[in-house]
């Protein structure tokens, strides 16, 4: 009923920015810890210095690269016309409110207790859950909602490979040689300027297009390659600083081999956090754009209606002061828990799941950067054997992903039921 769209429009409006903004703040508070942990607990950066980071990065994803895995979360989940929002559009909103209010409720919950868990599992499966109970089975795309479900199998898998070999690369090159601070000093600015080519690309190719700016790939490889040399040239800058240790035992040499890539993990710290920004904004602002779209129209749901900018910035925003206010909860623990890392273990880590998820993030599928960077730390660890990991610790961030999902569905449910009861 279009009446009630336009008798309620404003409301409903303001609601979902207080929820899409509370929902980004979960994802701050939570998830951003994932993102950051690891130069945490390698001992590269300190809090202060990685939340310094993650709010500059973080924003750029969200306002830059975000769009793409957002019109997946707000348009690709359910079928509009089973699920019956071109008679109804109100069910929509119902359950887009319901969904990150739900989302951000257990965020909340679990950010209080230290629990990393899934942005993208609370928001997907708040989402199935209203659309299944609420609406028909029929209403989910479930080939969709698969190829989500696989990927969160399939991506801490890819990256978890990636990081496995990126370090036996690290030790082949550098920590198993005859002078690894030389090699270290030599190397790194090459794996700079990979870090900066990667994130450049995909921003370049997928990103940019949401703020204006349309590239050719032979304009976007040519820029991404410039990209790339800039940040190769700032480490080898900030590379010189860094002097040998006059090494009378092998625990101060490689300790000046780590400052090395002490140097270089700053540089994946901010492309983990820009990754994020690109995938993640999107389970807070989704559901948003397309109760903004709805209200908008007069009731009238177009699966390919534009991302206005405020709604970039809305998320981006409440990412940033989650991850201020509340991100070193999680922060000052999840680099530590899993495995011992260090900079070199952690650089290789950040950078096969900044890869993992910005791939991701371009080709619009939403995966869970919780995952991706679990299973690299997973594959760091596995690259020094089973025994350097902390078996409890996994087994424990393995099922709060699979609480993650019934958990969010069923808040969602009755925030559904809630909201339906009030205002029809």
């Amino acid at each position: 009923m279009t009446d009630i769209i336009s008798q309620y429009g404003t409301i409903f409006l303001i609601m979902a920015c207080v929820f899409g903004f509370f929902m980004a703040w979960g994802v701050g508070a939570n998830d951003v810890a994932n993102a950051m942990g690891t130069s945490v607990g390698a001992g590269a950066i300190t809090i202060k210095q990685a939340i310094f980071i993650a709010m500059i990065f973080e924003f750029a994803g969200a306002y830059l690269a975000g769009g793409e895995v957002t019109s997946t979360i707000r348009s690709g989940i359910i079928d509009i016309d089973k699920a019956g929002f071109t008679d109804s559009p109100e069910l929509l909103i119902y359950g887009m409110l319901s969904s990150l209010l739900a989302a951000g409720t257990w965020l909340l919950i679990a950010s209080h207790y230290g629990w990393p868990v899934s942005t993208t599992h609370s928001i997907i499966g708040a989402i199935v859950g209203f659309a299944v109970v609420g609406i028909s089975v029929d209403a989910v795309v479930w080939s969709k909602v698969w190829t989500i479900v696989a990927s969160w199998v399939v991506s801490p898998l890819c990256s978890g490979i990636i990081a496995f070999y990126i370090f036996r690369s690290v030790q082949k090159l550098v920590l198993d040689t005859d002078d690894p601070f030389a090699n270290a000093k030599k190397y790194v600015p090459y794996y700079i300027f990979i870090v900066g080519f990667m994130i450049a690309m995909v921003t370049l190719v997928k990103g940019l297009r949401y703020v204006g700016l349309d590239f050719s790939f032979g304009q976007s490889l040519l820029m991404a390659v410039g990209v790339g040399a800039f940040a190769m040239v700032i480490g080898i800058f900030l590379l010189r600083g860094i002097k040998e240790v006059a090494a009378q035992d092998e625990s101060f040499h490689f300790g000046s081999v780590e400052k090395v890539f002490g140097v270089l993990m700053i540089f994946t710290a901010c492309s983990m956090a820009f990754a994020h920004g690109s995938n993640d904004v999107a389970n807070a602002i989704g559901p948003l754009a397309a109760v903004n779209g709805v209200v908008q129209s007069g009731g009238v749901f177009a699966e390919q209606s534009g991302l206005p900018f405020w709604i970039l910035i809305l998320g981006g925003s409440g990412i940033v002061t989650g991850l201020a206010m509340w991100g070193y909860k999680v922060i000052a623990t999840i680099g530590r828990n899993i495995t011992e890392l260090t900079p070199s273990r952690g650089f290789a880590a950040e950078l096969a799941a900044a890869t993992t998820v910005v791939v991701a993030s371009g080709t619009g599928i939403p995966v869970s950067t919780t995952h991706t960077l679990v299973g690299a730390v997973l594959g760091v660890g596995l690259a020094r054997g089973i025994g350097a990991l902390n078996l409890n610790v996994v087994g424990r961030i393995f099922l709060s992903w699979v609480v993650t999902l019934p958990v969010g569905a069923a808040i969602s449910i009755v925030f559904f039921f809630m909201f339906k009861g009030i205002f029809s």
